[in-house]
């Protein structure tokens, strides 16, 4: 290769001398019929000199650009470390939303640390100094989330350039934090980088600096605002935080985040009237028929914490003959039945228990089942699914649970549930048959996505093209209606972060044969949105799990698209690799189209590295495997033995 381009280089270096020669003649042919000035005269009469010098000054400067060129290479390839069986190998993303999510009623005055963020805003802007990162923390159920996206929207005219807000699953149950190249390149996408030129690779180290450059080039001299939700810690954030001084960064956390530069904003449990002000306010009830005592003793029995106050006041919202004594009583007798939890736990989840309790039977299942997904936020589709429900009863369900404040809405008609909800329906799950459950649960809900991959790939898989038929059970489930291929990408740009996951669950149920099918239904949109590298992730799983079920025809169906990858992240040798072994288990299993259809790519492949003659020949018969070295061997050639010593 090395050969090849020196070569080039001095082809085009040749050919720039000598056409600065000719036109050098021409010229001093033509100005024969007047004097040069000055120093220029000299020239005139020693023309030949200057024109090879010219052409010298030429060569370096061609020479001086190939080296730079060639010294920019964005992310270097390395061995990818092989999955491991508890399904941490496989790929991820993360869930970004293009601006805020919807601010809440069930907000109450926090004037005191409003002021103060807006303030600290005010003053390190009017002083021209970099903004700070600004973290959020405080308990669970205090609260965060909610003060940072009020406050997101109270200074968004500050930030005209856009705002965008990240969950970081930092302590989602069922969930492992987001990692920093998931989250640079979800928020890449998001702020209209193509995904075909986020940085991929397979060092993932060398792959978070590249992106984290972009991303900060990206907000170079911009004023935007990004909020970091849900941080484990700050290692996991710094590689987030924009490299302008005009970008503000709020993050919200459970536990304090050790940053030299950072303002910390602590938020605490609401004071007691302020507490008692929430609860008036959303229990639809007069303050005048209200005994103020008793529901002094309620926000009290939930530790003044929002999340808590808010289920009980819709609890006595829903209840029209229900007085607040009637709740305490029922709050109380909720507490004894939690008493063996801890102090800080108990308060909390006693309002979850009885928030569940007053539930109809079939929405009590109905709610488990969501505690069981492994995705990050959900419509009634996918709701249907995880429920074994109609959509129309699924919608009928989620608005109950949002009107109850068992769920949260997100924007587009998508629902989510806040982590210590989500711990508690999980808790609720565990109770009953807990794998054969998990199981059927993870099952529906894969039958759900493979039908709806099927409708979204006939829009976006070229005419001609093979594409994998709907499941035998899709008739069972319901779909949205996607009518253009500009639908179908926005719906699995939508839906890629819950896929992957939901693959990921599967995979540690070892149900291989539904994350070989999903993993072969994501291969189109991942082969041509990218990135690229939660593509290889996924058909090395997909490989790994072909293997453990001796399905050879789809290992080699995994291993042909994972050559096809490699070949588009321009990791050339380790693409023709993976098509020899695809070449190998088609012949196995008597698919001829399948081996062609790698021969075919293994030869694009041959003639990327300039062997024209083993691009030929691969049409027509096996491509030849790799030695260690890496670099492709001739159809014909011997491996040189090297010296001793050498």
């Amino acid at each position: 290769m090395r050969l090849r381009r020196g070569i080039a280089i001095a082809g085009v270096a040749g050919g720039v001398t000598v056409t600065t020669m000719l036109v050098g003649l021409v010229t001093n042919a033509v100005s024969e019929q007047s004097q040069w000035p000055g120093w220029l005269g000299w020239l005139q009469e020693h023309a030949w000199f200057s024109f090879v010098l010219l052409g010298v000054v030429m060569v370096v400067g061609t020479a001086s650009l190939a080296a730079l060129s060639e010294t920019r290479t964005p992310v270097p390839v390395a061995e990818p470390p092989r999955p491991s069986e508890d399904g941490a190998g496989l790929p991820g993303a993360a869930l970004v939303l293009r601006s805020l999510p919807r601010d809440t009623a069930a907000f109450t005055d926090r004037t005191t640390e409003l002021e103060a963020l807006v303030r600290s805003v005010r003053d390190w802007q009017d002083s021209g100094q970099a903004l700070p990162v600004h973290v959020v923390d405080g308990m669970p159920g205090v609260g965060k989330t909610t003060f940072a996206v009020r406050a997101g929207h109270v200074l968004s005219e500050r930030f005209p350039d856009g705002q965008l807000f990240v969950n970081l699953n930092g302590y989602t149950p069922g969930r492992s934090p987001v990692q920093a190249t998931e989250a640079l390149a979800s928020l890449l996408a998001a702020t209209g980088v193509p995904t075909q030129q986020i940085p991929v690779g397979d060092d993932m180290g060398a792959v978070a600096e590249a992106r984290a450059a972009m991303w900060r080039g990206r907000l170079a001299d911009k004023k935007a605002l990004l909020i970091l939700d849900n941080a484990a810690s700050y290692r996991q954030l710094e590689p987030l935080l924009p490299g302008g001084g005009g970008c503000l960064v709020l993050v919200t956390s459970r536990k304090r985040l050790a940053a030299n530069e950072e303002v910390v904003l602590p938020v605490e449990a609401l004071p007691p009237d302020h507490a008692v002000d929430l609860f008036v306010r959303l229990s639809g009830r007069s303050a005048n028929s209200l005994d103020r005592a008793v529901v002094g003793a309620l926000v009290r029995m939930c530790s003044y914490l929002p999340l808590g106050v808010s289920l009980l006041a819709a609890r006595l919202r829903h209840h029209p003959s229900w007085s607040a004594e009637n709740l305490r009583e029922r709050l109380a007798a909720a507490r004894d039945r939690l008493g063996e939890m801890r102090a800080g736990e108990r308060a909390v989840t006693a309002t979850f228990d009885l928030s569940y309790r007053d539930l109809p039977q079939e929405r009590q299942r109905f709610f488990q089942s969501l505690g069981r997904y492994p995705g990050t936020d959900l419509d009634a589709y996918v709701s249907a699914a995880l429920g074994a429900v109609p959509v129309a009863d699924a919608r009928r369900h989620l608005d109950a649970l949002y009107d109850d404040h068992l769920i949260d809405e997100q924007p587009g008609g998508r629902y989510q549930l806040h982590d210590l909800l989500r711990d508690y329906a999980r808790d609720l799950a565990a109770r009953e048959r807990v794998r054969m459950d998990d199981v059927r649960t993870i099952t529906r809900v894969c039958a759900y996505y493979l039908a709806a991959l099927a409708d979204a790939n006939s829009h976006i898989v070229r005419a001609g093209a093979d594409a994998l038929p709907p499941p035998d059970d899709a008739s069972e489930v319901e779909t949205p209606r996607l009518e253009s291929r500009t639908a179908a990408l926005e719906w699995l740009e939508n839906e890629r972060p819950n896929i992957l996951t939901c693959i990921q669950r599967a995979n540690s149920l070892d149900l291989h044969g539904l994350v070989i099918r999903l993993a072969a239904a994501m291969a189109p949109f991942l082969r041509q949105a990218g990135p690229w590298d939660q593509a290889v992730g996924l058909h090395r799983t997909a490989a790994d799990a072909a293997r453990r079920t001796g399905d050879r025809r789809a290992l080699a169906g995994a291993l042909a698209e994972l050559g096809v990858v490699r070949r588009f992240m321009a990791a050339y040798p380790k693409a023709i690799e993976a098509l020899s072994e695809a070449v190998t288990e088609y012949e196995a299993v008597d698919d001829r189209q399948g081996k062609a259809h790698a021969l075919n790519q293994a030869g694009i492949v041959w003639y990327l590295t300039a062997d024209t003659e083993a691009a030929a020949r691969a049409q027509t018969e096996r491509p030849c495997p790799l030695p260690r070295g890496g670099r492709p061997v001739r159809a014909g050639q011997r491996t040189r033995r090297p010296r001793d010593g050498a």
